[in-house]
């Protein structure tokens, strides 16, 4: 396998964990802002108030974007499998 072929698939790696971890650090990112701005407005300044509903936002955008995660997987899989069995064959 030549160098360029490596950084290739070092490369689809790393986005394929960006776009696989994005749902979830986005839905994250709102849920604490927003309970944020809802802890700024009411002065509550209790730190543990925002983990139980981050957790529940997460999980759920797990649920729902697991088929999506997947499909990412499954074509990253399918494309370095390619990539093995071209250069084997080569």
């Amino acid at each position: 396998m030549e160098p360029n072929e490596v950084l290739d698939i070092a490369r689809s790696a790393i986005w394929l964990v960006i776009a696989m971890s994005a749902p979830a650090m986005i839905v994250g990112l709102i849920v604490g802002v927003v309970i944020g701005l809802l802890q700024a407005l009411t002065q509550v300044q209790e730190m543990t108030l925002v983990f139980v509903p981050k957790i529940l936002a997460i999980f759920a955008a797990l649920l729902i974007f697991l088929p999506f995660m997947g499909g990412l997987l499954n074509d990253y899989m399918i494309e370095t499998m390619a990539r093995i069995a071209q250069s084997g064959a080569g």
